[in-house]
């Protein structure tokens, strides 16, 4: 059996475990004494932004199993077993467009047995999400996948139309993450911060790509701010990005 105390909730230690949800829990480190030492200036500043450094900590055990960007893994303890989840040459294939389409890294591994499974560190903020409160499905913008358990099916969305590119400021495609379980999302912003929209069968119009995630049972299509070409030019607004229907939009305001 193995023996640490990195999930330690010890303040003096140095770190805690600030959020816990599914199998994961956001480990956050109050101060880094070794990284201080080596950057004092980035350091200083840091400190005084209230910015820390955070890892993700999964727990598998029952037979669950965790899918993980590429690259984010960074210890596994116990008798924890990777498969790249590749699907064969069709899904290398299918992952490599969906890669290319939503800026994804290709392969996303999956682990799985009975142990505990360590991220990366980073100094972005982690969301812990539960699908169940995005009614089944979340749209979650490029590069905002960390992890999700792997009852959590992954699949590449197309916008319903040209002008959702070309006017919206997004991209052709984006990830969906549908199913039930949890997700952990890797934010440049903190929860705190961001502005949690909760629609019902209403509509919301966005000036710009603020949404970072939205339920998959929305509507999304990007439409002029005002009725004519003209009202738009004199109102200085063109278009905006519109979410029709029942669920919920994350929003970052700045």
């Amino acid at each position: 059996m193995i023996d640490t105390d990195i999930c330690s909730t010890d303040v003096i230690s140095g770190r805690q475990v600030v959020e816990t949800k599914g199998c994961y829990s956001i480990l956050e480190y109050n101060k880094l004494s070794g990284y201080s030492a080596a950057n004092p200036a980035e350091s200083f500043f840091r400190a005084k932004q209230g910015i820390k450094k955070r890892q993700v900590i999964a727990q598998i055990e029952n037979g669950k199993s965790v899918i993980l960007q590429a690259g984010a893994m960074q210890m596994m303890l116990g008798n924890i077993v990777s498969d790249a989840n590749t699907g064969g040459v069709g899904g290398v294939v299918k992952n490599f467009f969906g890669a290319k389409a939503t800026g994804e890294s290709v392969v996303k591994p999956k682990y799985s047995g009975d142990g505990v499974l360590i991220l990366e560190p980073t100094w972005n903020f982690i969301l812990l999400e539960d699908l169940a409160d995005w009614g089944g499905s979340m749209v979650i913008d490029d590069g905002l996948f960390l992890s999700c358990e792997s009852t959590v099916e992954m699949k590449v969305v197309a916008r319903q139309n040209l002008s959702s590119a070309i006017a919206g400021g997004e991209g052709l495609f984006n990830t969906m993450l549908i199913g039930k379980g949890t997700v952990a999302l890797e934010s440049k912003m903190p929860r705190n911060e961001l502005i949690c929209i909760e629609l019902q069968n209403d509509t919301v119009k966005i000036d710009g790509n603020m949404a970072i995630a939205w339920s998959g049972s929305l509507q999304f299509t990007v439409e002029r701010s005002m009725k004519g070409f003209i009202d738009s030019a004199i109102s200085k607004e063109g278009f905006v990005n519109v979410y029709r229907g029942t669920g919920r939009i994350l929003v970052a305001v700045t």
